[in-house]
């Protein structure tokens, strides 16, 4: 039996034939000790970065916290929600998998799949009455509670696994990936009997016969091939948290024309050792209130906007192995390598020897 090997993970051949989204494409190896054949992969990569639309978000974080507040952390969450990128990928993540995909903003208060095709219908019977919906919140919260830097998998009363993925912009979490409501083994008469008494002692009326009907229609999944799907999911999750940089740097909102220009000129300049007086003056403005001006359109300070897209750029500059960190960060105007290696974890979360270690391989088909 072939096995699929994605950097040394296995996945399941199916969902990688069936995630095949347009951007660029990922070599997938499926091969055992006497084989080996290669089909691509395609996931949303930098490619799919202009395809993202953007809802309207007015972007006033505190210094060093790019959210700024739960609602500004929703507002960023909704672009992403109504990128392409996303909407394509739980598309195909769905068809391939049969379970829902739902991404939640951290301060998100419903119930995770709730209004998905793809939602257990057992979970959509639960959801109908307060006692069984709130403890199916309270679940799917202790789950998201639990994502520390990897995926978490937790068992409800009723014996189905959830899953939460983190998206973090830089180290801070702003999203989760949740996926799940599915056994990990076909539930025996004896679960079934459990399910009703537990809803018996909620004080849940619900018809036996549609509650014991739905329970038992639940996918099941081997825990392998379930595993293997959440980390395609962590990959994508890494993928949202870029998207979301780059919400940052390209804001769908309105703001001064002066101060477009101006983002045009370090668009322009950022590989140069650019000073907030030198774009102070191009915008014929005191720095202080180019300072006040900036952040009000941008969301950040300028000392911080451009290290984000000097960040960015490096990033498609580390795709290339050819290429030392320390050129790396010279090419993209950082002026010592401690202050290049300090902002790029800081930003992306990661050093950059790490984030070029964890890069999929991108072998390219014709």
């Amino acid at each position: 039996m072939l096995k699929p090997n994605f950097n040394g993970v296995d996945y399941d051949p199916h969902l990688a034939r069936a995630v095949s989204l347009r951007a660029q494409q990922i070599q997938v190896r499926f091969g055992d000790t006497n084989s080996r054949t290669e089909v691509p992969l395609r996931v949303a990569l930098a490619g799919e970065r202009d395809r993202i639309q953007a809802v309207p978000v007015s972007f006033r974080p505190k210094p060093g916290n790019l959210t700024g507040g739960a609602t500004l952390g929703n507002q960023l969450v909704e672009a992403l929600d109504h990128s392409a990128v996303f909407r394509e990928y739980r598309r195909a993540f769905e068809d391939a998998t049969g379970l829902p995909l739902t991404l939640r903003a951290v301060a998100g208060g419903q119930l995770a799949h709730q209004g998905s095709r793809r939602q257990n219908a057992f979970c959509g019977l639960l959801a109908q009455a307060t006692r069984s919906c709130s403890a199916c919140l309270q679940m799917q919260q202790r789950v998201r509670d639990n994502v520390n830097g990897v995926p978490c998998t937790k068992i409800c009363v009723f014996g189905l696994g959830e899953t939460a993925v983190g998206v973090k912009v830089g180290q801070e979490t702003i999203a989760y990936l949740q996926t799940g409501q599915v056994f990990f083994k076909s539930p025996t008469l004896q679960q079934s009997a459990r399910a009703l008494r537990q809803l018996t002692e909620w004080g849940v009326k619900l018809d036996a016969r549609e509650v014991v009907c739905r329970y038992n229609e639940t996918p099941v999944v081997k825990r392998n091939e379930y595993e293997a799907r959440v980390r395609l999911l962590q990959f994508f999750a890494d993928q949202l948290g870029s998207l979301a940089n780059q919400v940052v740097l390209q804001r769908g909102s309105a703001e001064p024309a002066q101060i477009t220009r101006d983002r045009q000129f370090i668009e322009a300049n950022y590989q140069e050792a650019l000073t907030l007086a030198l774009v102070a003056r191009h915008a014929a403005m005191s720095r202080y209130y180019f300072c006040k001006v900036f952040r009000k359109a941008t969301g950040e300070n300028f000392n911080r906007y451009v290290s984000r897209l000097r960040v960015e750029k490096a990033k498609n500059l580390l795709l290339n192995l050819n290429h030392r960190v320390s050129e790396i960060a010279f090419a993209v105007g950082f002026q010592s390598l401690t202050h290049f290696n300090r902002m790029f974890k800081s930003i992306a979360g990661r050093s950059p020897t790490d984030y070029r270690q964890h890069l999929p391989d991108l072998s390219l088909h014709g």
